[in-house]
């Protein structure tokens, strides 16, 4: 083997190795020219690549140019380059200065052999050697470099190909975080399972939904960690949307893992790539605080049916004790009786107390204007407290009353009534097997305060911060919306007042309503 042999071998090994260890085009044909010299010993060399609208040559790199100019874009019916390029062919011409056309502006050249680089018999570039010695590169130098063009085509090929697989793969993770963006953003909870039921992904609204990170739920079993869901039937849901490929969605009552009752709504769609089935996707509707203000509107709309319909029963039965007590005034003119007097006064008193009652109901239902005025809270308690006379008694419930000297106070009938009932009404639900209701009025700094206790059982430390938020309830389903004690509270800071609670877990609860005193100059409150 000649030594000539032998710098071909070596820069053939050399050209691989680069090949498998660079990345970068610029990099790679600066070495490839480099290693090509200590073989071919030209004076100037270019490679050239087709230019992606495949209708000129571009510089890629170059060695021994001084003059910028020579190496601007080439068209590929310009020049000796062009003509390998559209060819496919290598060009060996020994006296350059016989073809000068054909190589401008560079001056002392006398030796250029220009080989086109293919990969798989696709057109990638032109290789082009030139040397200041007459007769430098021979016809056995043309295999040599079209081997050496040849691995840096595949070689510029694959550096293509993996900065597009780059550019797709920055694009992809783009998109990714992009997708993930909108789906940690949305106001819904978004998870997806695998066909195991085993949590792939877990958004924010769904950590602030269920009470867990992304890192609790992550690759672990749903039904596992939420066995809840079993009792709401939502593995069945979820096996027939894993069987059927045909989206569902329910709405049901689920208490997450912080025991608090949401209302929900969830839709189930099955997670495909193609025609392969890669699991679910479950997205959560959380629509509890819709639901309590539909509820509270609904049970508002009944309240006031209610009233309309007790003031006219009111009004009617009325009439009929007004005729009674008439009777009676008219029979007692007559001399009657001793006892027959005893029984008309009882019929007088019976009248006048149902007479109270039924002015109450009026006075309940009559729908006010917002006007503020001075009121005495005493007799406002005492027109509520009859209203619920008979649900005391039926409750066995012994009431306790005790007004003290109080000022009167700047305020709104009807919102203050229903204020008092709410109060009242919670504290007879939670003595349900009986006990003691207290109602107390007594002056307190500048004020007035209400106070209506119970003997129940009371309302833990851990709740009772969270008494007064909407849609907060303790009691069972059904019974309640939660949102009562929030608006008493509301109707209470509209009067410039305060409500707050105390209560112990068997000890029972007590409400304090504080309003503040309507003095001789001051105007209703805002």
């Amino acid at each position: 083997m000649n030594s000539r042999q032998e710098q071909l071998l070596h820069a053939y090994h050399a050209i691989s190795e680069e090949l498998a260890s660079l990345t970068g085009l610029k990099e790679l044909l600066d070495r490839i020219l480099r290693i090509s010299r200590e073989v071919f010993h030209f004076d100037n060399a270019v490679i050239r690549l087709l230019r992606a609208d495949g209708q000129a040559l571009e510089v890629a790199a170059s060695y021994g140019y001084s003059d910028c100019a020579v190496l601007g874009p080439l068209r590929l019916e310009q020049g000796i380059m062009g003509q390998v390029a559209r060819s496919g062919r290598p060009m060996l011409v020994t006296d350059v200065r016989h073809c000068a056309a054909y190589y401008p502006g560079i001056p002392g050249a006398c030796c250029a052999l220009t080989v086109p680089m293919l990969a798989h018999d696709r057109l990638v570039g032109v290789f082009n050697v030139e040397s200041t010695r007459p007769a430098a590169f021979a016809p056995e130098d043309i295999e040599p470099l079209m081997t050496v063009a040849t691995q840096a085509a595949v070689a510029i090929e694959n550096i293509r190909l993996l900065e597009r697989e780059r550019q797709l793969a920055r694009r992809y993770q783009k998109l990714c975080e992009f997708n993930d963006r909108i789906i940690q953003s949305v106001n819904l909870g978004i998870y997806t399972l695998d066909t195991d039921l085993r949590v792939t992904s877990w958004n924010r609204r769904m950590e602030a939904l269920s009470g867990c990170s992304a890192a609790e739920v992550l690759h672990q079993p749903l039904l596992e960690l939420f066995p809840v869901l079993i009792q709401e039937g939502f593995d069945c849901r979820l096996q027939q949307v894993l069987q059927t490929r045909q989206a569902e969605k329910l709405q049901l009552v689920h208490y997450n893992l912080r025991g608090e009752r949401r209302v929900q709504k969830r839709k189930l769609a099955p997670l495909l790539d193609g025609d392969q089935l890669l699991g679910l996707v479950v997205i959560v509707e959380d629509i509890t605080e819709f639901k309590g203000l539909l509820d509270q509107m609904i049970q508002s709309e009944k309240l006031a049916e209610v009233g309309r319909l007790a003031a006219g029963i009111a009004h009617e039965i009325n009439n009929p004790l007004t005729v009674l007590g008439y009777c009676a005034e008219v029979l007692e003119r007559d001399d009657p009786l001793p006892a027959q007097c005893e029984y008309l006064a009882r019929i007088r008193s019976e009248v006048e107390r149902l007479q109270h009652l039924t002015g109450g109901l009026l006075g309940f239902a009559r729908a006010g204007q917002g006007q503020r005025q001075r009121l005495a809270l005493a007799p406002l308690c005492d027109q509520v407290l009859s209203l619920l006379d008979y649900r005391l008694q039926r409750g066995r419930i012994a009431l306790q009353r005790h007004y003290g000297v109080i000022a009167p106070v700047w305020g709104d009938v009807n919102p203050l009534k229903q204020l008092l009932m709410n109060l009242v009404v919670n504290a007879v639900q939670a003595m349900p097997d009986g006990g003691r209701l207290g109602v107390h009025l007594r002056s307190r700094r500048g004020g007035v305060e209400l106070v209506v206790c119970d003997s129940g059982a009371g309302i833990a430390h851990a709740q009772l911060e969270r008494i007064f938020d909407p849609f907060f309830t303790t009691k069972k389903e059904g019974e309640g919306t939660g949102l009562g004690l929030y608006l008493c509270r509301q109707i209470a800071r509209d009067h410039g007042g305060r409500l707050w609670l105390r209560s112990r877990v068997g000890r029972g609860s007590q409400f304090h309503l504080w309003l503040p005193a309507a003095e001789e100059d001051m105007p209703p409150c805002a």
